[in-house]
């Protein structure tokens, strides 16, 4: 891989332009944008700090010490991102209370959305890049915001401030999470004709934790709180298709849900170590994952090497240690007694064709377990494939997303790791790899990162500094 310099980053805010050839990152107060080719800035902004009339008001009414506090606030960037067209960049401030938006071919132009007294929790843009969604404080309403037109529509009583929506995927129907008389309702509003109500109906829970649209945009998932373990699937329409709960029911309730990229299969988790993987036939499940100490022999084990980093010096790469017959890994001991108990799937994520599950165990933090789906023409026996063992906790783990077969992970030190099964062995046939690669840089704990969309490029961050890796491509 080659690496870039180091870049100054504040609150994560960097992320790769949807075609690729941009590379956004937020300091403080300024956007910076920058080619990704030369890494030279192309576009810098500097948000304006001034406060609306309303949020002028209300910091009148604050003692001095409060407003002085409030104001050193104002101009700090707390929500950075892309249009999905790359033409234009939100650069939002959650403590002023606006929104700020620019235009990638035009440095002059600028748009400002002021939230008023009702305040600002998170700001997104819409699936048509002209859009603007902006929740406010205390779940009192989203505010849709038009580019074109100028002008907002209101939704009110969303259930949560940061999550509990989505877009279908073609963009035209979002479905919000809502709460109207003391009921969890769903919202369906149709994008083409102004968010337009199309039907709210109930979401068969009682205390609703979220919601994800399959990949067809034909069906819903919801579940309950932490309380419960019941998930229910359901239609556009409204219509309850099918409810989920294991047998017996366990403690706490569903924690991880993914959608299958083709909308066949529904990987659920919650905190009792395993996955259950529902069809979209009968919407039962057809295979269940536990977690266990024990690996058989029959899966690829690959382990970090011990020291490598201190060895290499962090440059350079090696392969993990490939083990040998049966092995047992050591599972965390929990205590349900105590709230958010460290076990269970905090992550479920397929790879592009949906042939490899990720998971990730809290139980085992410092491992990620691969499982196996077999192909159309092939008998349906999903199992465990591979298993990565490290030296540290995986904080960051994420598929490419065009290459089925390559996923990269962070722990939290100098380095970046890689799976494969693309490698071509003596045989012809397809192999797997995994391999240690330092990040070349005196001071860089990779904490976090990120694919560019046409996954050729990584974004690594620590704390405050941020580089891109790029796979080195080779020509014959």
């Amino acid at each position: 891989m080659d690496f870039t310099e180091l870049y100054k980053h504040s609150g994560s805010l960097v992320s790769f332009s949807p075609g690729a050839h941009f590379v956004l990152n937020a300091v403080h107060d300024r956007v910076i944008i920058r080619k990704t080719d030369s890494f030279q800035i192309s576009r810098t902004w500097v948000i304006d700090p001034t406060p609306s009339e309303s949020t002028t008001l209300l910091n009148k009414q604050a003692s001095k010490a409060t407003r002085s506090l409030t104001d050193s606030r104002n101009n700090t960037i707390s929500h950075a991102a892309w249009s999905s067209d790359s033409e234009y960049v939100l650069a939002a401030s959650v403590k002023g209370g606006f929104v700020q938006v620019f235009k990638l071919r035009d440095e002059g132009w600028t748009a400002r959305i002021d939230c008023g007294a009702e305040g600002l929790v998170k700001a997104v843009w819409a699936p048509d890049a002209r859009t603007i969604l902006c929740f406010s404080d205390w779940g009192l309403r989203v505010t849709i915001w038009s580019l074109v037109t100028g002008t907002a529509s209101y939704i009110q009583f969303p259930i949560f401030l940061d999550k509990g929506f989505d877009f279908r995927a073609d963009g035209r129907y979002l479905v919000l999470a809502e709460r109207h008389k003391s009921r969890d309702m769903l919202g369906l509003y149709d994008a083409s004709e102004s968010y337009k109500l199309v039907r709210r109906f109930p979401s068969q829970t009682s205390s609703l934790a979220s919601l994800a649209l399959s990949p067809t945009g034909n069906h819903i998932a919801v579940w309950e709180g932490p309380l419960e373990y019941k998930l229910h699937i359901m239609t556009l329409a409204g219509n309850l298709l099918a409810s989920f709960s294991p047998d017996p029911e366990p403690v706490l309730g569903v924690r991880e849900v993914a959608w299958h990229p083709s909308g066949m299969f529904l990987a659920v988790a919650g905190w009792d170590d395993k996955v259950h993987v529902i069809d979209s036939l009968s919407w039962s499940p057809v295979t269940t994952f536990e977690l266990s100490s024990r690996i058989s022999s029959e899966v690829a084990i690959w382990r970090e090497p011990s020291k490598w980093l201190e060895a290499t010096e962090g440059r350079g790469f090696l392969s993990y240690e490939k083990l040998r017959g049966p092995q047992t890994i050591t599972l965390n001991k929990t205590d349900h007694t105590k709230a958010n108990p460290k076990s269970g799937a905090i992550q479920l994520e397929w790879n592009q064709t949906g042939s490899l599950l990720l998971v990730r165990y809290e139980t085992t933090p410092n491992a990620a377990h691969l499982y196996l789906f077999p192909s159309p023409n092939e008998a349906f026996v999903p199992r465990l494939r591979s298993v990565l063992l490290h030296s540290k906790t995986i904080l960051q783990a994420h598929w490419n997303p065009v290459r089925k077969g390559s996923l990269a992970l962070c722990c939290g030190n100098r380095s970046v790791y890689t799976w494969s099964d693309e490698w071509e062995g003596e045989s012809g046939e397809q192999e797997e790899m995994a391999e240690c690669i330092g990040v070349p840089a005196k001071e860089f704990d990779t904490r976090n990162m990120s694919w560019s969309r046409d996954g050729k490029g990584l974004i690594l961050l620590d704390k405050e500094t941020f580089c891109c890796a790029f796979e080195v491509e080779v020509t014959t």
